[in-house]
């Protein structure tokens, strides 16, 4: 089974507005597991992997009680992290210094991928538009439609060095009451460009079935692009690479790794053009995160009990991975970072 299959069963205080300082909280704590060093969950499968595996760190729960939990990112400023969980229609926050839990947005539009901006501010994927939260807790609509034409469902977002915004746009939050509402697509699936003078979308990609999570390579002359379209003939189902030309086109579309019997969703580059990939909807001993160096090598795994949706680098020194599962938040420490940007 994958996420469609699955939908179509029954049934800088720069973000926080002043609302949300008072969330009320909605969990303590997980209290941790004790687990051996190292983690049989993270296995090097490459001897490249080696270097970003921390022998003394452990795969850690610290959350559950999502429906769909998606898009992390991490306010350092904060010291906290802020995720969506989709059927619930709500953003959640955690904080770094209590590990408590408490709902920073609720409801939400079903937002789904968010980010931060080059000012800091978040940026977030809703169902039929992208919006962005300014320092006083408005929000702001930055593109709800192209053509004349509403957006289906943008789903995740990254920011370029020049500025704009880059999103993809498969449509999940209108294919089930679930994570939506059923509605009609307007638009072919596709990846945009936001162009923050214009303040115009301007599709970038329609070669990707079901676009999904992307991610720049360090130097962003490349863009990734996960694709969790089901798999069909001379198709399959995995991560694309193109070639951004001059910052503002793609060109040279090709596949970058396989995903084989499962798929990836969300994605990241680190500090070193590794890709680090959710994985999922194949069980045990495939769904976490897959490592996969510059050439599309699989060099790392990170086993989780759940299907991995997405993830991001976070923390005090950047080497934090955070993981959203299904239902629950994950961390573990690595030797890995985001580039800077």
């Amino acid at each position: 089974m994958d996420r469609r299959a699955f939908l179509s069963l029954p049934a800088a205080a720069v973000a926080l507005a002043p609302r949300d300082l008072v969330a009320q909280p909605i969990a303590p704590p997980q209290a941790p597991a004790i687990v051996r060093y190292p983690d049989p969950s993270v296995r090097s499968l490459d001897p490249r992997f080696d270097k970003y595996r921390v022998g003394a760190a452990v795969v850690e729960r610290l959350y559950t009680g999502c429906r769909w939990a998606e898009g992390p990112v991490w306010f350092g400023d904060l010291r906290c992290l802020l995720w969506s969980d989709i059927p619930n229609d709500r953003m959640l926050r955690w904080a770094e210094e209590t590990g408590a839990v408490s709902v920073f947005r609720q409801p939400s539009n079903n937002c789904n991928g968010n980010t931060r901006d080059l000012q800091g501010r978040l940026v977030t994927c809703e169902r039929r538009r992208v919006v962005r939260t300014e320092p006083n807790g408005a929000i702001t609509v930055l593109v709800d439609g192209v053509d004349g034409q509403p957006l289906n469902s943008p789903n995740d977002v990254v920011a370029h060095p020049d500025g704009s915004l880059w999103f993809t746009d498969p449509g999940y939050g209108l294919l089930s009451r679930y994570e939506g509402v059923l509605e009609e697509f307007k638009l072919p699936t596709r990846v945009y460009r936001w162009d923050p003078a214009t303040k115009v979308a301007t599709p970038m990609a329609e070669s990707i079935k079901r676009p999904n999570g992307l991610c720049f390579s360090p130097d962003y002359t490349k863009l990734y692009v996960a694709d969790t379209e089901n798999p069909s003939a001379g198709r399959p189902r995995g991560i694309h690479v193109f070639d951004v030309s001059g910052g503002k086109g793609l060109a040279n579309g090709r596949l970058f790794h396989d995903m084989g019997k499962g798929g990836a969703d969300g994605i990241r580059c680190d500090a070193d053009g590794n890709i680090w990939a959710s994985a999922g909807w194949a069980g045990a001993g495939y769904d976490g995160v897959r490592v996969i160096a510059p050439d599309g090598t699989h060099i790392g795994q990170i086993d989780l009990p759940e299907v991995c949706s997405n993830l991001c680098f976070g923390g005090a020194k950047g080497n934090r991975l955070f993981m959203t599962g299904s239902q629950s938040l994950y961390s573990l420490y690595v030797e890995a970072t985001a580039p800077r940007l």
